[in-house]
């Protein structure tokens, strides 16, 4: 699925989410949706940790 249609579905989402669940329900919904890509980066190799918080091994 290219990037142009995630960020549509993405949007259809978020726009359903605040036309039904307020303001509210659109923060909770793009909190956890953050927080789903950061654990799938983390998944999938493509995010570093370690470098994040300053632990890298490599010098």
């Amino acid at each position: 699925m290219s990037t142009t249609r995630w960020c549509l579905a993405v949007g259809l989402v978020l726009g359903i989410v605040l036309a039904f669940g307020g303001f509210v329900a659109l923060l909770i919904v793009v909190l956890f949706g953050l927080v789903g890509l950061v654990v799938g980066r983390i998944a999938e190799g493509k995010l570093d940790v370690q470098a994040l918080f300053g632990k890298a091994t490599s010098q």
